[in-house]
């Protein structure tokens, strides 16, 4: 629970007390062996005098810590990836920095994505009682119950990288990362404008089922492609679960079933477009003859742009994510957002610019995952 630093600060001054009277006792025997027990009372009375005088000090610097509201404040993060995959590697120092400035001890967690395990680390954290829980949703569709166990017990939540469903925003106190409908509306706005007007078919290569920046990525490219170019077709879609090996397979069923149909791919992130440029190669598919694009502009998407195999994607910042990730429970901690989301502050979107071969080497977009 919330902690504030000024009792911190007695403790440490009491054991720091008994530290230099131990001292003193130890320099005042000396001092008698040296055959002045006059000096070793005027010893005593120096060295009460100085801790007296240093204790003011600390209770002087201890009390203005506590009128700047200097606390520390216990903070669990339910994730579903961490140095077990680039992003979250990425994701977690900026993270584990911003909390340390602003007095935050976080307890992280690792679900991998598997909802049970999930469901049973927020169980966890509510019997904790800490002052705030983080939550990256491993699958959005079952954690309205890890919600309403934190609200009922009156732990403010903070959505992070992958927000919940619509009807569950009303049990959180905000969220913070990508406007993930809105990367794939860019990623389609591209498809839409290298097409230039010619009637395509297209293959799309979703995230995880039943992730919500799956979803929502899926559905801001089917629907902006619908809406601003309908020259181009989505042949047949198919998830790729973030991974590059089980893209390739998706995308080889989807090339094969549409043999001498296909001039574009589109793939919810970088990692799964590599697998489906690579499908298309082992079919003896021109790539750069087809129009590509994807979300992320990482270590492996960024070379694919300067190569022309991929033709445009989305930038992600991974750093960015995991510091806000801390400033929203911060906020939500101390009082600037509230639940249901019904201020402004309650939402914080990345940055999404577009990366094509125009800007892939510009510094704003190096990628960082």
């Amino acid at each position: 629970m919330r902690k504030s630093r000024l009792t911190v600060a007695a403790s440490i001054l009491a054991a720091a007390t008994l530290t230099l009277a131990a001292c003193g006792g130890s320099d005042d025997s000396s001092s008698a062996d040296a055959g002045g027990s006059d000096d070793a009372a005027t010893s005593e009375e120096t060295a009460a005098e100085e801790t007296a005088d240093d204790a003011a000090a600390d209770d002087a610097a201890s009390d203005d810590a506590a009128a700047a509201g200097d606390e520390t404040y216990e903070v669990y993060a339910l994730l579903p990836q961490g140095n077990d995959q680039p992003y979250g590697t990425t994701y977690l120092p900026p993270m584990e920095e911003k909390a340390a400035e602003l007095g935050i001890n976080l307890t992280i967690t690792n679900s991998e994505y598997d909802a049970d395990k999930q469901a049973s680390e927020c169980e966890v954290a509510v019997a904790a009682q800490p002052d705030g829980i983080i939550l990256w949703p491993a699958v959005a569709d079952s954690i309205r119950p890890c919600l309403q166990a934190a609200n009922d017990a009156g732990i403010p939540v903070w959505i992070t990288n992958a927000d919940v469903n619509p009807e569950d925003t009303d049990l959180t106190y905000g969220y913070s990362g990508t406007d993930s409908y809105g990367q794939g509306a860019a990623s389609a706005e591209m498809m839409c404008e290298f097409a230039d007007g010619a009637e395509i078919g297209v293959i799309q290569v979703n995230g995880l089922t039943g992730n919500s920046v799956a979803t929502l990525r899926g559905n801001g490219f089917k629907e902006t492609v619908a809406e601003l170019c309908p020259n181009v077709t989505i042949l047949a879609e198919q998830p790729g679960n973030w991974n590059k090996d089980e893209s390739q397979l998706a995308a080889s069923e989807m090339l094969t079933a549409n043999q001498g149909k296909v001039q574009g791919i589109y793939a919810a992130d970088d990692t799964m477009v590599a697998g489906a440029i690579d499908a298309a190669k082992a079919q003896g598919l021109d790539v750069e003859g087809l129009i590509i694009t994807s979300i992320g502009n990482t270590f492996l998407g960024n070379p694919l742009v300067g190569s022309g195999e991929l033709d445009g994607t989305v930038f992600q910042s991974s750093s960015w994510d995991g510091e806000n990730a801390v400033v929203g429970i911060y906020r939500a901690m101390t009082g600037d957002t509230s639940l249901g989301r019904d201020d402004e502050g309650s939402v914080l979107y990345m940055p999404n610019p577009k990366v094509t071969i125009e800007n892939w080497e510009d510094p704003s977009v190096a990628p960082e995952w």
